[in-house]
Parts: C-alpha cells; sequence; structure tokens
C-alpha cells in the first residue's frame, strides 16, 4: 500500500496516449511512456505525470497482438500463466481462463463455440483469453491443453490443498506452506521472461549506480538485491523511504539503473521515482505480479513474480516476497557471471573480513 497521505495522481487518456503513442504490450520490456527529450536530445524535462495510469487500463488488456511475436508457451507454464494473468482479466475471460486450467482435458476436446457456451462467454472472449495467455490462437491454446492433459495424466500425485484453516495441526500448516511456497516458485520460474531477464543483468553489470525502490515487504527484498551486488563491489541503494527514493532518483542518468518491486505493481511511492528514474533517462527494471500494471509503463524490463491465492492466514505479501526473491537471485547471479572477475576476489575478500566472526567458538574480535 502508498504510504499515508500520498495521492498519486491521474493523467488525462488524452494525454497519455499522445506520451506513450498507445498502450505497452504486457511484458514485452516496452514502455507505454516516451521518454522526455530536451532540443539535444537528451532526456529533459519530466513530462509526465506521477503515478500515471496508462491509457485504456480499464479495458482488457493485451486483448490486440499479446503474442508480441513471442514463442507461446509449454504446456506446464500455462497453469503458471492463468494464476500470473487473472487478476487483470475480465470476469467473462476469468472464467475461461480458470476452465482451460481446472479442466484441460476437457477442455482441450472442446471447439470454441463449446468452450464459449462451457463458461457462459462468447467466441471472441475465448479467443481473446488465448491471445493474452501467450497463443496465436484458440487451436493453439487447444494443442497446449492436450499436452497439459498428458503431463497430469503420467501418474503425478494430487495436488495439496494449501488452504490454512485456523484449528489446522502445525505438521499440516508446515506441508501446506512448504507445498505452496514450491509451487509459487515453479509459477515464477516458468512465467519468467528470460529475455527480459538477461537484458535486466546487462544493464545491472555495467551500471554506474543502482537503486532499488520496495514499501514493506518489497522493501525487504530491496534491501536483499542490494546488500548483494554491494558485496560484489557494486554500488547500490535501496529506498523504501519515498522521499528519500523521489531525491536520489533524480540524480540518476543515463548508464545507471532504477528498480521497482512491487507485487501489485500500483505502489505510489514506488511507481513516482521509477518515473522520475525513467524520465532522467536510467535503465528502469519492474519487478511486479501484474504484468500490465501501471509502473509498467514507466519501466524498460519487466519481470514478473508469481500470483499466489491470498487467504486470511497468508496474505499476498508472504507468497509474493518468495518469488520477488527467486527472480532478486536470478539478477545476482546473472550479473555475477557477467563480472566474475572481480566477482570472484570481491566475494573472497568479503568472506576473509567476517571469517573470525564465524568461528566455532565464537574467535576474538581484533
Amino acid at each position: 500500500m502508498a504510504a499515508s497521505g500520498y495521492r498519486a495522481p491521474v493523467a488525462h487518456a488524452a494525454a497519455a496516449s499522445q506520451r506513450a503513442g498507445g498502450s505497452r504490450v504486457p511484458g514485452t520490456g516496452t514502455p507505454s511512456v516516451s521518454r522526455p527529450q530536451s532540443a539535444s536530445g537528451a532526456p529533459g524535462a519530466p513530462a509526465a505525470t506521477p503515478g500515471a495510469v496508462p491509457a485504456g487500463s480499464s479495458a482488457s488488456p493485451g486483448v490486440s497482438g499479446a503474442v508480441g511475436g513471442a514463442g507461446a508457451p509449454a504446456p506446464a507454464a500455462l497453469a503458471a500463466k492463468v494464476r500470473t494473468l487473472a487478476p487483470s482479466m475480465t470476469r467473462s475471460m476469468q472464467r475461461v481462463a480458470e476452465a482451460v486450467a481446472g479442466d484441460p482435458a476437457g477442455c482441450a476436446a472442446l471447439t470454441v463455440t463449446g468452450l464459449a457456451e462451457l463458461t457462459g462467454t462468447s467466441e471472441a472472449t475465448v479467443v481473446r483469453t488465448a491471445r493474452l495467455l501467450g497463443y496465436p490462437g484458440y487451436r493453439d491454446l487447444r494443442l497446449a491443453l492436450a499436452g497439459l492433459a498428458a503431463q497430469q495424466q503420467s501418474g503425478r500425485a494430487p495436488a495439496i490443498t494449501t488452504d490454512i484453516a485456523v484449528d489446522d495441526p502445525i505438521a499440516d500448516v508446515v506441508a501446506k506452506l512448504a507445498y505452496d511456497e514450491q509451487q509459487t516458485l515453479a509459477d515464477t520460474a516458468a512465467g519468467l521472461d528470460t529475455v527480459q531477464l538477461g537484458a535486466a543483468v546487462a544493464a545491472l553489470a555495467t551500471a554506474r549506480r543502482t537503486d532499488v525502490y520496495g514499501i514493506g515487504a518489497s522493501g525487504l527484498v530491496a534491501q536483499d538485491l542490494t546488500q548483494k551486488l554491494l558485496r560484489i563491489g557494486l554500488i547500490a541503494h535501496a529506498h523504501s523511504d519515498p522521499h528519500l527514493a523521489v531525491t536520489n532518483a533524480v540524480q540518476l542518468r543515463a548508464g545507471d539503473v532504477a528498480i521497482a518491486i512491487t507485487h501489485s505493481g500500483s505502489t505510489g511511492d514506488v511507481i513516482e521515482p521509477l518515473r522520475v528514474a525513467f524520465e532522467r533517462g536510467a535503465t528502469t527494471v519492474a519487478i511486479t505480479g501484474r504484468p500490465d500494471a501501471p509502473v509498467t509503463q514507466y519501466a524498460d524490463h519487466v519481470l514478473t513474480t508469481s500470483t499466489a491465492r491470498e487467504s486470511e492466514l497468508r496474505p499476498a505479501a508472504m507468497s509474493s516476497r518468495t518469488s520477488q526473491l527467486l527472480v532478486v537471485d536470478c539478477l545476482f547471479v546473472g550479473v555475477a557471471q557477467r563480472t566474475y572477475e572481480t566477482t570472484a576476489p570481491a566475494l573472497a575478500a568479503s568472506y576473509e573480513a567476517l571469517a573470525h566472526r564465524h568461528s566455532p567458538r565464537g574467535g576474538t574480535r581484533r
């Protein structure tokens, strides 16, 4: 949630459309807002409205051209894709998505008309849902459903029901949480765009400076990433104070990197510094559970995390943190690979500096 007292202004649709030249395709890494340019062609004064919502964001995302030339997801990734995108779908599209995820074998046998009748929707809605999930058309979705059904019939044990009740024994709580964490990680890995990830890694590895923004549980993830980068000799700062985040973002320029971590993708206190960094010319990255969320309009690269079900005893902050940490670890390891010649001695030096604090008998402080 945004800090108390923050009010994110909303841009008029016409102005937003003029800046963007059209809305962004979810997950493509193409911001929907153009960087402001000065007369010399360099990033100039800010022109976008803080916290602006993309034009047309109330409409169904990905209705036109959702595929964007990318390959259709593998059958195993279909269920993860549904869980990630369902919250941003219209209710009719959600019914189609839930049907194909819940009964892939049954839906694979249906024509587009049959699935529309089963879900109480229209043929157009079924096709739009297929495209949003990453398939050129319904025929391709049916093929993926058939493949998923075959995998499910290979003898794998049935899934655990992960809803935790107030009176569950602690052993059941452990089993359910462990299963849910595993599923969250698997879904995130299946849905993570490795092209976007590689581009973000390349930017981080050569960045003059990296700023990371996050509030609440996402702020803890931001701290985790920055301490990893600092340990291998890179300059990185984590900001959970929205005022400091913005005043620091003003100092960024081309060659710097700014990363926003927000599960909802609509936290104003995270969107605003990313917008400022974007307008100053920094490379921007969004780590979010909503690929079409407002934060992505200011992101050069979008890394999508799994969206797990919330429950009374398991708020979204718990499962979102798990998936965010996986993405952070992927970023760090990717950077370490690219900078191995400097990373290896930096890690060795940090281990050596702390070795006396981890001796079996406590060691002697020097």
